[in-house]
């Protein structure tokens, strides 16, 4: 038998085997098609024949043409307002850097990604109205021209902010580079341009919607999660870190949309890959609804006649390096090198001219088939969808960029480059003023302008728009706060476990309780936090569908639709994503959730500190707290986990307020503070507070330090001696123990009066010194305002030794408004694994440092001589020749 003759058999019972298919799928269903299949794989792999795994389907549209609904509006006006907008965000981009050359902008990406944002303002994003939450739209950070321009063309902005576009302190005001909350509070509602972190937020934004509609919050009254990104910020770990969350959670009320325009800033996104077949591998996996928008309506008749699937074939084995070849190459080269690979592909396309095979459209450019995705992603039951559409990006701007590397900075084009655009858009702009890039709105009474508008009235209103509508919060009363202020009763307790006592009677206040909204990323039992398993519930919004290992214990662990803390898992990006969803909840939905977020303080601004400076961008209200904080509390742990510079990290955020209180009732007044800061006068600020795991017997509140807590430092103690020498020691957090062991020490053994001050945030003591010098330099004929610290120790005599398990660099932020002798004492250089005694030697920070520093200031004012100073540092055992820990 010849070979071809047994090929031709083979070929007669695939064709058995898929009429059969056929018949079951068109008789019984696509059900029991699959049914069968499964069965047919599991039996062969009875038998020993392993399938080859693929979480890939082929490289096509995932929506076939015979199940693509009608497209519902005027292809023709959509199309014509689509151009408009794409000539706004050009010229605004070109005007810009034509006034101040190097100002920069993004045309690229929006030009990719222009159908796919106009789909969505036509005919899905809806607003918040009475009756509907609204949508939640991350727009991609490079695209931001596109929604600036279309917010132009919808009498939202006026042209002088376009002009101003990236010139935001130019008169009349200006538009931000990216979507910045901060400087556009009243339009942009989410940060999204650092790369990663609009994926991982939105996905916790839909995940805590379900928090607010189950717990009773939020009405169910929809609501919907959109991020836009690209297929090169998929590189991004925080991008894909948390996609299992989505399908886990079954946010089926999340839409992810990757403009898949195959190019990074530099290059190919998968020069020898295939992106999309990626990324569709990872979401599959995940268990997300995948729609691949790949082709658009004119590949539909080329696939319809690809009966052997030659061309579904050649599509799928066409890397994107080459992809992104044929979209700046004739219809000649497409035809050689892309059909001419089979003669079957070539007399496919035969009656296709050069031109029409150089303009077959990607799907993510055509309005039928992305309507088609995102219909069948708001239709979705139980699962996130990701939509991965194929663009070309620069589409439209021609040879001036369009499918090349140089696209991302592309930022100029040339006379004859403008005339093109305006052609190929069709741009009604007179020949005379085309090389000055007019913007360019239609008149009113248009039918493009009518039907712009009438569009959004019927999806509620504009977008995207940031509105802040939640009430003002009540201040909880001073009892849920001062179980402290008369002391521990002479138990050891740390400032952690304050923080949760504090914590758990605020859970039970009557006005704010059902407001409080605990995170721990999986350290709850750490931070002594397991009684709230039982008292408030963890969240889940499938509930517990198991019996805990631990049920038969007091404190259980218990999940349930209700619960009010997060249990987030190993993820401080995913703990800081939910704060930020709730933080932000005042704004977005009209409701004061109140966030408190406790980590390890190690894992905070370092590891996560491009979120931190996101939700202050965002306007986030809540509390971070950072547990096991300084650098020498956590004994055992060592370099990795002992944090000795959180403090100076927060200090470079403008609208975080900072504070390292050393006693337990000081965080109940700050804590007080912050909600009515945040919630009360609606400051734009987050609290970021630091509490030890170090057991102390806590004292009691003096009289009359609430001010001084809140601003910065207060006196504590008062020495009793009256002695001649004076010496101040300012404390903060864990190290406050040493610091009271010192002034007895002193006082006891070197015959000095010693006051001890508490120092809760050295942050805020230097911005109000730099905020009243400034305020002084420019306004010289008025009466000087004075530091509250300079204040705080005015009359004062003596030297000041200060002692932070942080950075020196923390305590010496104040030191130019000192006018005493000073020294700050701190933990500079790596951890160790110790004890917390041996740490504070290493770092020289325990009392006997403490008092060294204090006795040699003395000396340097003319208290004692060499001999004595001396023989101090020998009797406290101090050795002058150890290495430096800073460089240790």
């Amino acid at each position: 038998m010849s070979i071809h003759h047994r090929m031709s058999e083979q070929e007669y019972e695939d064709r058995e085997w898929i009429d059969s298919l056929d018949w079951v799928i068109a008789n019984q269903g696509p059900e029991r098609a699959i049914h069968l299949l499964r069965q047919l794989q599991f039996h062969a792999k009875k038998h020993g024949v392993q399938t080859p795994f693929s979480a890939n389907t082929p490289y096509v549209n995932t929506i076939p043409v015979h199940e693509q609904p009608e497209f519902p509006g005027d292809r023709d006006i959509e199309r014509r307002i689509k151009s408009i907008v794409r000539w706004n965000a050009m010229a605004m981009v070109v005007r810009a850097n034509s006034k101040a050359p190097g100002i920069g902008g993004h045309i690229s990406t929006f030009a990719s990604a222009a159908t796919l944002y106009e789909v969505g303002f036509n005919h899905f994003f809806r607003a918040r109205t009475d009756d509907y939450a609204g949508d939640q739209i991350y727009f991609q950070g490079h695209a931001s021209p596109g929604i600036y321009a279309r917010a132009f063309v919808e009498g939202r902005l006026d042209e002088r902010r376009l002009e101003n576009f990236r010139r935001e302190l130019a008169p009349g005001g200006g538009l931000s580079s990216y979507p910045h909350p901060w400087l556009m509070p009243d339009f942009w509602q989410f940060p999204t341009v650092s790369m990663g972190l609009g994926p991982i937020t939105a996905i916790y934004h839909a995940r805590y919607m379900r928090y607010l509609e189950d717990r009773g919050l939020k009405p169910r009254n929809g609501g919907r999660t959109w991020a836009f990104l690209g297929d090169g910020e998929t590189d991004e770990p925080e991008t894909l870190g948390a996609i299992t969350l989505a399908s886990r959670e079954k946010l089926d009320n999340l839409v992810f949309v990757i403009n898949c325009n195959l190019q990074r800033l530099d290059g190919p996104v998968r020069g020898n890959g295939k992106i999309i077949q990626e990324l569709e591998a990872a979401f599959r996996g995940a268990g997300w609804n995948v729609v691949k928008v790949i082709h658009g309506s004119d590949w539909d008749p080329l696939l319809a006649r690809d009966d052997h699937n030659l061309l579904v074939n050649r599509l799928g084995e066409v890397v994107d390096g080459a992809y992104q070849k044929y979209s700046v190459e004739s219809g000649e080269y497409i035809r050689q090198h892309f059909f001419g690979k089979h003669p079957e592909l070539l007399k496919m396309v035969e009656h296709l001219s050069d031109h029409e095979l150089q303009t077959l459209r990607r799907g993510g450019h055509d309005p039928a088939k992305v309507f088609a995705a995102y219909q069948a992603a708001i239709v979705e039951d139980g699962r996130p969808t990701v939509v991965l559409a194929k663009t070309i990006k620069g589409y439209g701007l021609g040879e001036a960029g369009e499918g090349k590397n140089i696209s991302h900075n592309q930022k100029k084009l040339n006379e004859e480059e403008l005339h093109e655009f305006r052609r190929r858009f069709q741009i009604p702009i007179p020949d005379k003023d085309v090389a000055e890039a007019p913007f360019y709105r239609p008149p009113e009474d248009s039918p493009e302008m009518r039907y712009l508008h009438e569009r959004r009235q019927a999806l509620g209103g504009y977008v995207p728009s940031r509105s802040v509508l939640a009430p003002q919060l009540p201040v909880p009363s001073v009892k849920s706060f001062d179980e402290f202020d008369g002391g521990s009763n002479g138990r050891a307790i740390s400032t952690t476990m304050a923080f949760v006592r504090i914590l758990s009677r605020l859970l039970r206040d009557k006005e704010v309780g059902k407001l409080i909204v605990p995170i721990v990323p999986d350290e709850a039992r750490t931070f002594g936090m397991e009684g709230l398993f039982r008292q408030c519930g963890i969240y889940s919004h499938i509930e517990q569908q198991y019996e805990p290992v631990d049920s038969d214990q007091l404190v259980f662990y218990k999940e349930a639709t209700d619960g009010q803390l997060f249990e987030e898992g190993i993820t401080e990006a995913g703990s800081m994503s939910t704060f930020i969803a709730a933080g932000s909840a005042y704004s977005t939905y009209g409701i004061n959730t109140i966030p408190f977020f406790i980590y390890y303080s190690m894992f905070g601004f370092q590891r996560i500190g491009d979120l931190v400076w996101l939700a202050g961008d965002a306007r986030i209200r809540g509390f971070m707290i950072g547990g096991t904080a300084g650098r020498t509390t956590l004994n055992g742990e060592g370099l990795q986990h002992e944090d000795g510079h959180s403090h100076v990290l927060a200090s470079t955020i403008p609208n975080v307020v900072a504070y390292d209180p050393s006693f337990a009732y000081e965080l109940g007044v700050l804590i007080r503070d912050g909600i009515r800061r945040m919630y009360y006068d609606g400051e734009p600020c987050l609290y970021y507070l630091t509490v030890g795991n170090q057991t102390d017997v806590q004292p009691a509140k003096p009289e009359g330090v609430d001010a001084g807590i809140l601003n910065g430092i207060y006196k504590y103690r008062k020495s009793t001696k009256k002695r001649k020498n004076k010496v101040h020691l300012f404390g903060s957090g864990a190290l406050m123990t040493h610091v009271l062991i010192a002034a007895d020490l002193l006082e006891a053994e070197h015959k000095v009066a010693v006051d001890v001050w508490s120092v809760t945030s050295y942050t805020e003591l230097r911005r109000d010194a730099q905020d009243c010098e400034r305020w002084n330099r420019l306004h010289p004929g008025e009466e000087a305002r004075v530091p509250y610290i300079v204040k705080a120790l005015d009359g004062e005599e003596g030297v000041i030794v200060a002692t932070s398990d942080y950075m020196k660099v923390l305590p010496d932020g104040v030191g130019p408004w000192l006018t005493l002798p000073y020294v700050a004492l701190g933990t500079d250089g790596w951890g160790r694994s110790d004890t917390r005694e041996a740490l504070r030697d290493h770092f020289e920070v325990d009392e006997r440092f403490i008092s060294y520093s204090a006795l040699y200031l003395l000396k340097q004012q003319g208290v004692g001589d060499t001999e004595s100073l001396l023989a101090a540092r020998e009797a406290l055992k101090i050795d002058a020749d150890k290495l430096n820990p800073r460089i240790a």
